[in-house]
């Protein structure tokens, strides 16, 4: 098997296919990684979340990582890592141009708009909360690709 380093164009490629990835943040010390659909453009990843403990800890503290990764089998995958700023925005006209990116973005996706608290399955509608639109703002990203 052989390993080599992504280029950045490269990264962004996988990044634009695979926006399914874990969400990385901290808080006291404390990591948490979550699954979480995210969407690429240009120098921000954007997301939408209902309030929670990955929001109350990026909040806290901003630095965060995103990572993606396609695997084949054990000696053939991708992995991709994102570190950058968590950065809300909120439903206010200082951050209308960049929620209307966020969002025209996100409707590409089915059922973008539900978050999993208001799912088919999730009945205890006490839960529900309007989503938090947010990005991360692109600070650097490594890739690594194996190959037989």
């Amino acid at each position: 098997m052989f390993i080599r380093k992504m280029s950045e164009s490269e990264c962004r490629k996988v990044l634009k296919r695979t926006n399914l990835g874990r969400l990385g943040c901290a808080h006291d010390n404390q990591p948490y990684v979550l699954p979480i659909n995210l969407e690429l453009d240009d120098q921000y990843l954007y997301g939408f979340a209902t309030f929670g403990q990955k929001i109350d800890w990026m909040r806290k503290n901003p630095l965060v990582c995103f990572e993606v990764d396609e695997v084949t089998d054990q000696n053939s995958w991708i992995s991709v890592i994102v570190f950058g700023r968590y950065e809300e925005l909120p439903n206010e006209p200082n951050y209308e141009e960049a929620r209307g990116r966020a969002l025209e973005l996100l409707q590409k996706r089915a059922m973008w708009w539900e978050p999993a608290t208001i799912s088919k399955g999730h009945t205890d509608w006490t839960h529900f909360a309007e989503p938090i639109v947010f990005r991360i703002r692109i600070e650097s990203m490594t890739g690594h690709r194996a190959n037989r």
